[in-house]
Protein backbone atom coordinates (compact mmCIF):
# COMPACT_ATOMS: atom_id res chain seq x y z
CA UNK A 1 0.00 0.00 0.00
CA UNK A 2 3.09 2.10 1.04
CA UNK A 3 4.14 2.07 -2.58
CA UNK A 4 0.93 2.34 -4.49
CA UNK A 5 0.59 5.71 -2.33
CA UNK A 6 4.00 6.57 -3.59
CA UNK A 7 3.57 5.77 -6.68
CA UNK A 8 0.62 7.91 -7.00
CA UNK A 9 2.17 10.79 -5.41
CA UNK A 10 5.00 10.50 -8.33
CA UNK A 11 1.97 10.33 -10.73
CA UNK A 12 0.31 13.76 -9.63
CA UNK A 13 3.87 15.53 -9.89
CA UNK A 14 4.38 14.42 -12.77
CA UNK A 15 0.78 15.54 -14.21
CA UNK A 16 0.95 19.04 -12.47
CA UNK A 17 1.22 22.05 -15.06
CA UNK A 18 3.79 24.96 -14.65
CA UNK A 19 1.47 27.87 -15.51
CA UNK A 20 3.73 30.57 -14.93
CA UNK A 21 7.66 31.21 -14.53
CA UNK A 22 9.07 33.92 -12.24
CA UNK A 23 11.64 35.77 -14.12
CA UNK A 24 14.89 33.89 -12.65
CA UNK A 25 12.90 30.94 -14.62
CA UNK A 26 12.16 32.33 -17.55
CA UNK A 27 16.09 34.27 -17.59
CA UNK A 28 17.15 29.91 -16.78
CA UNK A 29 14.57 28.94 -19.93
CA UNK A 30 16.24 31.61 -22.01
CA UNK A 31 19.59 30.20 -21.32
CA UNK A 32 18.40 26.88 -21.97
CA UNK A 33 17.03 27.44 -25.30
CA UNK A 34 19.95 28.95 -26.86
CA UNK A 35 22.08 25.83 -25.63
CA UNK A 36 19.20 23.48 -27.62
CA UNK A 37 19.64 24.92 -30.86
CA UNK A 38 21.86 23.61 -33.24
CA UNK A 39 25.34 24.24 -33.60
CA UNK A 40 28.49 22.57 -33.92
CA UNK A 41 30.88 21.00 -31.24
CA UNK A 42 32.68 23.93 -30.89
CA UNK A 43 30.34 26.44 -30.90
CA UNK A 44 28.51 24.40 -28.67
CA UNK A 45 31.12 24.43 -26.12
CA UNK A 46 31.87 28.02 -25.79
CA UNK A 47 27.84 28.40 -25.52
CA UNK A 48 27.79 26.32 -22.70
CA UNK A 49 30.84 28.40 -21.28
CA UNK A 50 29.20 32.08 -22.01
CA UNK A 51 25.51 30.65 -20.22
CA UNK A 52 27.31 29.44 -17.48
CA UNK A 53 29.50 32.99 -16.62
CA UNK A 54 25.68 34.46 -16.90
CA UNK A 55 23.85 32.34 -14.42
CA UNK A 56 26.87 31.91 -12.23
CA UNK A 57 27.33 28.04 -12.68
CA UNK A 58 29.46 25.52 -13.36
CA UNK A 59 29.70 24.06 -16.76
CA UNK A 60 29.09 20.59 -15.20
CA UNK A 61 25.97 21.97 -13.25
CA UNK A 62 24.93 23.52 -17.08
CA UNK A 63 24.78 20.35 -18.26
CA UNK A 64 22.43 18.69 -15.82
CA UNK A 65 19.70 21.60 -16.39
CA UNK A 66 19.76 21.02 -19.99
CA UNK A 67 19.57 17.37 -19.64
CA UNK A 68 16.78 17.72 -16.87
CA UNK A 69 15.01 19.59 -19.33
CA UNK A 70 15.19 17.44 -22.24
CA UNK A 71 13.60 14.74 -19.51
CA UNK A 72 11.38 16.89 -17.54
CA UNK A 73 10.61 19.76 -19.41
CA UNK A 74 8.64 23.03 -17.65
CA UNK A 75 8.73 20.94 -14.33
CA UNK A 76 12.94 20.99 -14.64
CA UNK A 77 12.58 25.03 -13.73
CA UNK A 78 10.94 24.27 -10.37
CA UNK A 79 13.10 25.36 -7.74
CA UNK A 80 13.24 22.99 -4.70
CA UNK A 81 11.68 23.86 -1.15
CA UNK A 82 14.13 23.57 1.70
CA UNK A 83 12.97 22.30 4.45
CA UNK A 84 14.66 25.07 6.49
CA UNK A 85 12.98 27.96 4.81
CA UNK A 86 12.01 30.61 7.07
CA UNK A 87 14.49 30.20 9.57
CA UNK A 88 17.89 32.20 10.00
CA UNK A 89 21.18 30.40 9.77
CA UNK A 90 22.95 33.39 11.52
CA UNK A 91 23.79 34.24 15.19
CA UNK A 92 21.11 35.32 17.40
CA UNK A 93 22.83 38.58 18.20
CA UNK A 94 22.81 39.40 14.91
CA UNK A 95 19.66 38.99 14.35
CA UNK A 96 18.18 41.18 17.34
CA UNK A 97 20.89 43.78 16.25
CA UNK A 98 19.69 44.05 12.82
CA UNK A 99 16.10 43.85 14.11
CA UNK A 100 16.66 46.73 16.50
CA UNK A 101 18.49 48.82 13.94
CA UNK A 102 15.78 48.90 11.53
CA UNK A 103 13.21 49.79 14.67
CA UNK A 104 15.31 52.61 15.83
CA UNK A 105 15.88 54.03 12.37
CA UNK A 106 11.99 54.15 11.41
CA UNK A 107 10.82 55.81 14.45
CA UNK A 108 9.22 58.71 14.44
CA UNK A 109 10.25 61.23 11.63
CA UNK A 110 13.62 59.14 10.64
CA UNK A 111 13.49 56.25 7.73
CA UNK A 112 15.93 53.78 7.46
CA UNK A 113 15.93 50.60 4.86
CA UNK A 114 17.27 47.21 5.20
CA UNK A 115 20.10 48.21 2.89
CA UNK A 116 21.15 50.74 5.27
CA UNK A 117 20.96 48.57 7.67
CA UNK A 118 23.33 45.68 6.44
CA UNK A 119 26.05 49.22 6.67
CA UNK A 120 25.20 49.41 9.99
CA UNK A 121 26.31 45.60 9.97
CA UNK A 122 29.29 45.34 8.07
CA UNK A 123 30.07 48.92 10.01
CA UNK A 124 29.74 46.76 13.33
CA UNK A 125 31.72 43.89 12.59
CA UNK A 126 34.84 45.91 11.68
CA UNK A 127 34.39 47.58 14.96
CA UNK A 128 34.25 43.98 16.71
CA UNK A 129 37.01 42.72 14.73
CA UNK A 130 34.84 39.97 13.13
CA UNK A 131 35.14 38.98 9.20
CA UNK A 132 32.50 36.92 8.75
CA UNK A 133 28.74 38.74 9.33
CA UNK A 134 25.51 38.69 7.45
CA UNK A 135 24.99 39.79 3.75
CA UNK A 136 22.44 42.29 2.31
CA UNK A 137 20.62 39.81 0.94
CA UNK A 138 20.65 37.66 4.86
CA UNK A 139 19.47 41.19 6.46
CA UNK A 140 16.52 41.73 3.94
CA UNK A 141 15.54 38.19 4.70
CA UNK A 142 15.87 38.92 8.21
CA UNK A 143 13.74 41.78 8.03
CA UNK A 144 10.92 40.56 5.34
CA UNK A 145 8.54 39.61 7.46
CA UNK A 146 8.57 43.07 9.53
CA UNK A 147 8.63 44.95 6.23
CA UNK A 148 5.41 42.46 5.10
CA UNK A 149 3.76 43.13 8.23
CA UNK A 150 3.93 46.83 7.98
CA UNK A 151 3.04 47.19 4.58
CA UNK A 152 0.02 44.94 5.20
CA UNK A 153 -1.41 47.34 8.30
CA UNK A 154 -0.69 50.38 6.04
CA UNK A 155 -2.87 48.55 3.27
CA UNK A 156 0.05 48.24 0.48
CA UNK A 157 1.43 45.55 -0.99
CA UNK A 158 5.34 44.61 -1.10
CA UNK A 159 7.39 46.22 -3.38
CA UNK A 160 9.91 43.52 -3.87
CA UNK A 161 13.25 43.67 -4.53
CA UNK A 162 15.05 46.16 -5.77
CA UNK A 163 17.65 44.96 -7.86
CA UNK A 164 21.56 45.75 -8.13
CA UNK A 165 22.92 48.68 -5.94
CA UNK A 166 24.20 51.87 -7.48
CA UNK A 167 27.12 52.49 -9.02
CA UNK A 168 28.84 54.72 -11.08
CA UNK A 169 31.78 54.04 -14.06
CA UNK A 170 35.02 55.90 -14.14
CA UNK A 171 36.57 57.03 -17.10
CA UNK A 172 40.06 54.46 -15.95
CA UNK A 173 37.31 51.94 -15.86
CA UNK A 174 36.63 51.18 -12.05
CA UNK A 175 33.49 50.49 -10.70
CA UNK A 176 32.29 52.49 -7.93
CA UNK A 177 29.44 50.91 -5.73
CA UNK A 178 27.71 53.40 -4.04
CA UNK A 179 26.78 52.05 -0.27
CA UNK A 180 26.24 54.89 1.93
CA UNK A 181 26.44 58.19 2.79
CA UNK A 182 29.10 60.88 1.85
CA UNK A 183 31.32 58.00 -0.07
CA UNK A 184 30.29 59.51 -3.60
CA UNK A 185 30.29 62.74 -3.94
CA UNK A 186 29.66 64.16 -7.52
CA UNK A 187 29.51 68.07 -8.66
CA UNK A 188 28.32 70.58 -11.82
CA UNK A 189 28.31 74.00 -13.04
CA UNK A 190 24.81 75.73 -14.61
CA UNK A 191 24.36 79.09 -15.74
CA UNK A 192 21.16 80.45 -14.14
CA UNK A 193 18.77 81.93 -16.07
CA UNK A 194 18.33 84.64 -14.16
CA UNK A 195 19.53 88.15 -14.69
CA UNK A 196 20.77 89.92 -11.43
CA UNK A 197 21.52 93.35 -10.68
CA UNK A 198 23.90 95.13 -8.19
CA UNK A 199 22.42 96.94 -5.17
CA UNK A 200 22.30 100.41 -7.02
CA UNK A 201 19.93 98.35 -9.53
CA UNK A 202 22.81 98.39 -12.42
CA UNK A 203 21.94 95.12 -14.54
CA UNK A 204 24.51 92.63 -14.20
CA UNK A 205 24.80 89.76 -15.43
CA UNK A 206 23.17 85.65 -15.02
CA UNK A 207 25.05 84.25 -12.13
CA UNK A 208 26.87 80.56 -11.99
CA UNK A 209 25.28 78.21 -10.27
CA UNK A 210 27.65 75.07 -8.40
CA UNK A 211 26.35 72.33 -6.87
CA UNK A 212 27.86 69.29 -4.95
CA UNK A 213 25.62 66.02 -4.05
CA UNK A 214 25.92 63.38 -2.67
CA UNK A 215 25.44 60.35 -5.01
CA UNK A 216 23.46 57.58 -2.29
CA UNK A 217 21.12 59.85 -0.78
CA UNK A 218 20.55 62.65 -4.05
CA UNK A 219 21.24 65.31 -1.08
CA UNK A 220 22.47 68.99 -1.88
CA UNK A 221 25.87 68.79 0.08
CA UNK A 222 26.86 72.54 -0.61
CA UNK A 223 26.51 75.13 -3.29
CA UNK A 224 28.68 78.30 -4.53
CA UNK A 225 26.13 80.97 -6.13
CA UNK A 226 28.38 84.00 -8.09
CA UNK A 227 29.18 85.83 -11.09
CA UNK A 228 32.43 83.82 -11.62
CA UNK A 229 32.69 81.30 -14.47
CA UNK A 230 33.78 77.47 -13.46
CA UNK A 231 37.29 77.21 -12.26
CA UNK A 232 39.22 75.00 -10.13
CA UNK A 233 38.53 77.89 -7.16
CA UNK A 234 34.74 78.10 -7.86
CA UNK A 235 34.55 74.25 -6.86
CA UNK A 236 37.12 74.45 -4.06
CA UNK A 237 34.28 77.11 -2.52
CA UNK A 238 31.32 74.81 -3.44
CA UNK A 239 33.84 72.13 -1.27
CA UNK A 240 34.16 74.03 1.48
CA UNK A 241 30.78 75.21 1.75
CA UNK A 242 29.82 71.32 1.46
CA UNK A 243 32.32 69.98 4.33
CA UNK A 244 31.92 72.57 6.80
CA UNK A 245 28.52 72.68 9.03
CA UNK A 246 26.60 74.88 8.23
CA UNK A 247 24.76 78.32 10.24
CA UNK A 248 22.46 80.73 8.85
CA UNK A 249 21.06 83.51 10.48
CA UNK A 250 17.52 84.64 11.02
CA UNK A 251 17.78 86.63 7.73
CA UNK A 252 17.25 83.81 6.13
CA UNK A 253 14.28 82.47 7.38
CA UNK A 254 14.49 78.61 7.79
CA UNK A 255 12.52 76.14 9.33
CA UNK A 256 14.95 73.25 8.77
CA UNK A 257 18.55 72.91 9.51
CA UNK A 258 21.63 72.39 6.27
CA UNK A 259 22.43 69.50 8.70
CA UNK A 260 24.76 67.81 5.83
CA UNK A 261 28.33 68.09 6.21
CA UNK A 262 31.90 66.01 6.24
CA UNK A 263 33.60 64.98 3.45
CA UNK A 264 33.79 62.59 0.50
CA UNK A 265 35.96 59.47 -0.18
CA UNK A 266 35.13 59.68 -3.88
CA UNK A 267 35.05 62.85 -6.04
CA UNK A 268 33.40 62.04 -9.16
CA UNK A 269 32.68 64.62 -12.15
CA UNK A 270 33.02 65.46 -15.88
CA UNK A 271 36.03 65.47 -17.14
CA UNK A 272 36.05 69.52 -17.53
CA UNK A 273 39.76 71.23 -17.27
CA UNK A 274 38.38 72.91 -14.25
CA UNK A 275 38.03 69.19 -12.33
CA UNK A 276 41.41 67.79 -14.04
CA UNK A 277 43.11 71.12 -12.23
CA UNK A 278 46.55 70.47 -9.97
CA UNK A 279 44.83 72.61 -7.64
CA UNK A 280 41.76 70.05 -7.36
CA UNK A 281 44.06 67.03 -6.74
CA UNK A 282 46.09 69.05 -4.19
CA UNK A 283 43.19 69.48 -2.30
CA UNK A 284 41.82 65.80 -2.49
CA UNK A 285 45.37 64.83 -1.25
CA UNK A 286 45.33 67.16 1.60
CA UNK A 287 41.63 66.74 2.88
CA UNK A 288 41.71 63.08 1.78
CA UNK A 289 39.39 62.07 -0.99
CA UNK A 290 40.16 60.90 -4.25
CA UNK A 291 38.99 62.20 -7.50
CA UNK A 292 37.37 60.52 -10.44
CA UNK A 293 36.10 61.50 -13.90
CA UNK A 294 32.79 59.94 -15.49
CA UNK A 295 32.99 57.35 -18.31
CA UNK A 296 30.58 59.39 -20.29
CA UNK A 297 28.04 62.29 -19.86
CA UNK A 298 25.02 59.63 -19.11
CA UNK A 299 26.90 58.80 -16.18
CA UNK A 300 26.22 62.34 -14.65
CA UNK A 301 22.20 62.24 -14.50
CA UNK A 302 22.50 62.30 -10.50
CA UNK A 303 24.21 66.00 -10.67
CA UNK A 304 22.44 67.28 -13.63
CA UNK A 305 19.03 66.37 -13.22
CA UNK A 306 18.87 68.69 -9.81
CA UNK A 307 19.39 71.40 -12.19
CA UNK A 308 16.11 70.98 -13.98
CA UNK A 309 14.07 70.78 -10.82
CA UNK A 310 15.72 74.09 -9.71
CA UNK A 311 14.91 75.72 -12.89
CA UNK A 312 11.43 75.06 -13.15
CA UNK A 313 10.70 74.77 -9.46
CA UNK A 314 12.27 78.23 -8.43
CA UNK A 315 14.10 79.78 -10.98
CA UNK A 316 11.13 80.57 -13.28
CA UNK A 317 9.24 82.16 -10.60
CA UNK A 318 11.80 84.73 -9.83
CA UNK A 319 11.68 88.45 -11.80
CA UNK A 320 14.44 88.61 -14.41
CA UNK A 321 13.97 85.02 -15.53
CA UNK A 322 14.85 84.56 -19.10
CA UNK A 323 14.32 81.17 -19.74
CA UNK A 324 16.70 78.23 -21.64
CA UNK A 325 15.69 79.43 -24.83
CA UNK A 326 17.94 82.85 -25.60
CA UNK A 327 15.51 83.23 -29.14
CA UNK A 328 12.19 82.88 -26.79
CA UNK A 329 13.19 85.27 -23.88
CA UNK A 330 10.66 86.72 -22.18
CA UNK A 331 10.25 90.99 -23.24
CA UNK A 332 10.78 92.02 -19.82
CA UNK A 333 12.90 90.10 -18.75
CA UNK A 334 15.44 93.37 -18.54
CA UNK A 335 12.94 95.94 -17.27
CA UNK A 336 11.36 92.98 -14.36
CA UNK A 337 15.30 92.29 -13.58
CA UNK A 338 15.86 93.53 -9.57
CA UNK A 339 17.08 90.50 -7.66
CA UNK A 340 20.78 91.22 -6.32
CA UNK A 341 23.16 88.30 -5.56
CA UNK A 342 22.75 87.82 -2.20
CA UNK A 343 18.81 88.07 -2.40
CA UNK A 344 18.85 85.48 -4.22
CA UNK A 345 21.20 83.71 -2.03
CA UNK A 346 19.33 83.82 0.41
CA UNK A 347 15.77 82.40 -1.08
CA UNK A 348 17.75 79.72 -2.97
CA UNK A 349 19.30 78.51 0.61
CA UNK A 350 15.85 78.25 1.86
CA UNK A 351 14.61 76.52 -1.17
CA UNK A 352 17.26 73.83 -0.84
CA UNK A 353 17.00 73.94 3.31
CA UNK A 354 13.44 73.57 3.75
CA UNK A 355 11.82 72.54 0.41
CA UNK A 356 13.79 70.37 -1.89
CA UNK A 357 16.46 68.15 0.84
CA UNK A 358 13.01 67.41 3.03
CA UNK A 359 11.48 66.07 -0.27
CA UNK A 360 11.69 62.25 -0.82
CA UNK A 361 13.25 61.40 -4.39
CA UNK A 362 11.10 58.98 -6.37
CA UNK A 363 13.93 56.65 -7.01
CA UNK A 364 14.32 56.09 -3.24
CA UNK A 365 11.31 55.46 -1.93
CA UNK A 366 8.98 57.12 0.94
CA UNK A 367 12.73 58.97 2.78
CA UNK A 368 13.51 62.21 2.03
CA UNK A 369 17.22 63.17 0.62
CA UNK A 370 17.78 64.35 3.91
CA UNK A 371 16.51 61.11 5.95
CA UNK A 372 18.22 59.38 3.67
CA UNK A 373 21.34 60.91 4.00
CA UNK A 374 21.35 60.44 7.83
CA UNK A 375 20.18 57.27 8.04
CA UNK A 376 22.89 55.86 5.25
CA UNK A 377 26.04 57.07 7.60
CA UNK A 378 28.29 54.45 8.77
CA UNK A 379 29.32 56.66 11.60
CA UNK A 380 29.06 60.58 12.31
CA UNK A 381 31.10 62.95 9.73
CA UNK A 382 34.56 64.38 11.47
CA UNK A 383 34.45 68.04 11.89
CA UNK A 384 37.34 69.52 9.58
CA UNK A 385 38.93 72.52 11.26
CA UNK A 386 38.09 75.95 9.34
CA UNK A 387 41.50 76.99 9.10
CA UNK A 388 42.73 73.79 7.00
CA UNK A 389 39.88 74.28 5.00
CA UNK A 390 40.68 78.12 4.43
CA UNK A 391 44.52 76.93 3.43
CA UNK A 392 42.75 74.96 0.82
CA UNK A 393 39.64 76.53 -0.77
CA UNK A 394 39.69 80.07 -0.26
CA UNK A 395 40.03 82.58 -3.30
CA UNK A 396 43.92 84.01 -3.17
CA UNK A 397 45.37 87.55 -4.42
CA UNK A 398 48.19 89.43 -4.18
CA UNK A 399 48.95 92.43 -2.51
CA UNK A 400 51.67 94.90 -0.94
CA UNK A 401 51.86 95.64 2.68
CA UNK A 402 52.54 99.13 2.75
CA UNK A 403 53.94 101.34 6.02
CA UNK A 404 51.84 101.10 9.18
CA UNK A 405 50.91 97.51 8.03
CA UNK A 406 48.05 98.91 5.58
CA UNK A 407 46.98 96.80 2.64
CA UNK A 408 44.70 97.87 -0.18
CA UNK A 409 42.12 95.61 -1.87
CA UNK A 410 38.92 96.46 -3.90
CA UNK A 411 39.22 100.13 -2.74
CA UNK A 412 38.94 98.98 0.68
CA UNK A 413 41.98 99.75 3.10
CA UNK A 414 42.52 96.52 5.21
CA UNK A 415 44.81 96.46 8.43
CA UNK A 416 46.47 93.72 10.55
CA UNK A 417 48.47 92.98 13.75
CA UNK A 418 52.05 92.46 13.62
CA UNK A 419 52.05 93.20 9.53
CA UNK A 420 53.62 96.54 10.14
CA UNK A 421 57.35 94.56 10.30
CA UNK A 422 56.53 92.96 6.63
CA UNK A 423 56.26 96.34 4.58
CA UNK A 424 57.27 96.00 1.35
CA UNK A 425 56.95 92.25 0.77
CA UNK A 426 54.65 90.77 -1.17
CA UNK A 427 52.38 88.83 0.42
CA UNK A 428 49.63 86.28 -0.47
CA UNK A 429 45.83 87.03 0.38
CA UNK A 430 43.08 84.56 1.31
CA UNK A 431 39.29 85.43 1.57
CA UNK A 432 35.67 83.77 1.09
CA UNK A 433 34.02 86.04 -1.86
CA UNK A 434 30.99 86.10 0.47
CA UNK A 435 32.93 88.41 2.86
CA UNK A 436 35.85 90.51 2.41
CA UNK A 437 35.80 92.41 5.44
CA UNK A 438 38.00 89.58 6.89
CA UNK A 439 40.95 88.71 4.58
CA UNK A 440 43.30 85.99 5.79
CA UNK A 441 47.60 87.41 4.95
CA UNK A 442 50.49 84.70 4.02
CA UNK A 443 54.09 85.17 3.51
CA UNK A 444 55.39 82.46 0.60
CA UNK A 445 57.94 80.45 1.75
CA UNK A 446 59.33 78.14 -0.53
CA UNK A 447 56.60 75.66 -1.51
CA UNK A 448 54.84 76.10 1.65
CA UNK A 449 52.75 79.68 2.73
CA UNK A 450 53.19 80.85 6.45
CA UNK A 451 50.31 82.32 7.93
CA UNK A 452 51.05 85.84 9.09
CA UNK A 453 47.50 87.69 10.14
CA UNK A 454 43.96 88.19 9.59
CA UNK A 455 43.48 91.99 8.26
CA UNK A 456 40.21 93.57 8.59
CA UNK A 457 38.42 96.40 6.62
CA UNK A 458 38.71 99.48 8.01
CA UNK A 459 35.74 100.83 9.42
CA UNK A 460 33.61 97.75 7.62
CA UNK A 461 34.80 95.46 11.13
CA UNK A 462 31.31 95.30 12.07
CA UNK A 463 29.70 94.94 8.43
CA UNK A 464 29.46 92.06 5.52
CA UNK A 465 30.68 93.18 2.51
CA UNK A 466 30.99 90.35 -0.69
CA UNK A 467 33.22 90.53 -3.22
CA UNK A 468 30.44 91.34 -6.48
CA UNK A 469 29.07 94.11 -4.18
CA UNK A 470 32.62 95.70 -3.70
CA UNK A 471 33.18 95.64 -7.40
CA UNK A 472 29.76 96.90 -7.64
CA UNK A 473 30.51 100.11 -5.31
CA UNK A 474 34.43 100.55 -7.39
CA UNK A 475 32.52 100.59 -11.12
CA UNK A 476 29.87 103.18 -9.88
CA UNK A 477 32.49 105.19 -8.03
CA UNK A 478 34.55 104.92 -11.19
CA UNK A 479 31.64 105.53 -13.60
CA UNK A 480 30.70 108.97 -11.65
CA UNK A 481 34.41 109.91 -11.48
CA UNK A 482 34.71 109.51 -15.19
CA UNK A 483 31.31 111.27 -16.37
CA UNK A 484 33.33 114.18 -14.02
CA UNK A 485 36.45 113.55 -15.53
CA UNK A 486 34.96 113.92 -18.86
CA UNK A 487 32.91 116.86 -18.34
CA UNK A 488 35.99 118.88 -16.95
CA UNK A 489 38.00 117.45 -19.92
CA UNK A 490 35.68 118.51 -22.86
CA UNK A 491 35.29 122.22 -20.81
CA UNK A 492 38.76 122.50 -20.40
CA UNK A 493 39.24 121.71 -24.32
CA UNK A 494 36.70 124.01 -25.24
CA UNK A 495 38.03 127.01 -23.34
CA UNK A 496 41.68 126.26 -24.57
CA UNK A 497 40.41 127.10 -28.14
CA UNK A 498 38.07 129.72 -27.25
CA UNK A 499 40.97 131.37 -25.31
CA UNK A 500 44.08 130.25 -28.48
CA UNK A 501 41.55 131.36 -31.20
CA UNK A 502 41.05 135.09 -29.37
CA UNK A 503 44.95 135.17 -28.74
CA UNK A 504 45.04 134.77 -31.92
CA UNK A 505 42.89 137.40 -33.38
CA UNK A 506 43.72 139.51 -31.26
CA UNK A 507 47.64 139.54 -31.57
CA UNK A 508 46.51 139.48 -35.78
CA UNK A 509 45.01 142.57 -35.59
CA UNK A 510 47.36 144.17 -33.66
CA UNK A 511 49.91 142.99 -35.91
CA UNK A 512 47.61 144.67 -39.16
CA UNK A 513 47.06 147.70 -36.96
CA UNK A 514 51.23 148.50 -36.43
CA UNK A 515 51.80 147.24 -39.90
CA UNK A 516 49.19 150.52 -41.13
CA UNK A 517 51.32 152.44 -38.42
CA UNK A 518 54.69 151.91 -39.31
CA UNK A 519 53.57 152.47 -43.48
CA UNK A 520 52.07 155.47 -42.57
CA UNK A 521 54.83 156.90 -40.33
CA UNK A 522 57.63 156.37 -43.27
CA UNK A 523 58.28 159.91 -45.34
CA UNK A 524 57.91 160.05 -48.89
CA UNK A 525 61.05 161.60 -50.62
CA UNK A 526 61.15 162.04 -54.47
CA UNK A 527 63.19 163.83 -56.58
CA UNK A 528 61.07 166.40 -59.06
CA UNK A 529 64.10 164.81 -62.67
CA UNK A 530 62.73 161.32 -61.47
CA UNK A 531 59.29 161.78 -61.10
CA UNK A 532 59.47 163.74 -64.65
CA UNK A 533 61.28 161.77 -66.23
CA UNK A 534 58.61 158.60 -65.25
CA UNK A 535 55.66 160.58 -65.97
CA UNK A 536 56.54 161.45 -69.31
CA UNK A 537 58.18 158.35 -70.19
CA UNK A 538 54.78 156.43 -69.18
CA UNK A 539 52.12 159.19 -70.21
CA UNK A 540 53.72 161.20 -72.88
CA UNK A 541 50.74 163.66 -73.75
CA UNK A 542 50.73 164.69 -69.92
CA UNK A 543 50.97 168.36 -69.23
CA UNK A 544 52.75 169.17 -66.61
CA UNK A 545 50.80 171.22 -64.25
CA UNK A 546 52.48 174.49 -62.97
CA UNK A 547 52.57 173.00 -59.30
CA UNK A 548 52.48 169.38 -57.81
CA UNK A 549 49.78 168.23 -55.38
CA UNK A 550 52.63 165.28 -53.80
CA UNK A 551 49.62 164.08 -50.98
CA UNK A 552 46.92 163.58 -53.83
CA UNK A 553 49.40 161.93 -55.76
CA UNK A 554 50.20 159.43 -53.41
CA UNK A 555 46.64 158.94 -53.11
CA UNK A 556 45.53 158.35 -57.31
CA UNK A 557 49.06 156.44 -57.97
CA UNK A 558 48.87 154.10 -54.73
CA UNK A 559 52.17 154.94 -53.37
Amino acid sequence: MLDDHTNSEQEAEKDEIVTELSAADRHLLDMIQQLLEPCDRITYGERQREVAAKLGKSVRTVRRLVKKWEEEGLAALQTTTRADKGKHRIDTDWQQFIIKTYKEGNKGSKRITPQQVAIRVQARAAELGQKKYPSYRTVYRVLQPIIEQQEQKAGVRSRGWHGSRLSVKTRDGKDLSVEYSNHVWQCDHTRVDLLLVDQHGELLARPWLTTVVDTYSRCIMGINLGFDPPSSQVVALALRHAILPKQYGSEYGLHEEWGTYGKPEHFYTDGGKDFRSNHLQQIGVQLGFVCHLRDRPSEGGIVERPFGTFNTDFFSNMPGYTGSNVQERPEQAEKEACLTLRELEHRFVRYIVDKYNQRPDARLGDQTRYQRWEAGLIASPNVISEEELRICLMKQTRRSIYRGGYLQFENLTYRGENLAGYAGESVVLRYDPKDITTVLVYRQSGNKEEFLARAFAQELETEQLSLDEAKASSRKIRQAGKMISNRSMLAEVRDRETFLTQKKTKKERQKAEQAVVQKAKQPLIVEPEEIEVALFDSEPEYQMPEAFDYEQMREDYGW
